[in-house]
């Protein structure tokens, strides 16, 4: 698993999880709206950590540097 993703990439994500948990924690959003964000937002997290997202592989797409 070769990684693609850069680290503004991963930061986007990070921050788009987060901003899902407080929607959710706040009440703004509930029901399968709710549910539907949060498995975005765990896949957010997961793709994250690992510096890859299995969507980029079909399309040759890197958001990485040469240098990182």
């Amino acid at each position: 698993m070769k990684k693609n993703m850069g680290t503004i990439d991963r930061a986007i994500r990070i921050l788009l999880a987060i901003v899902i948990a407080v929607l959710y924690f706040a009440g703004l959003i509930s029901g399968i709206a709710a549910v539907i964000l949060g498995i975005f937002a765990v896949i957010f997290l997961l793709t994250s950590s690992v510096s890859f997202c299995p969507l980029y592989v079909p399309f040759k797409l890197s958001t990485r540097k040469k240098s990182e």
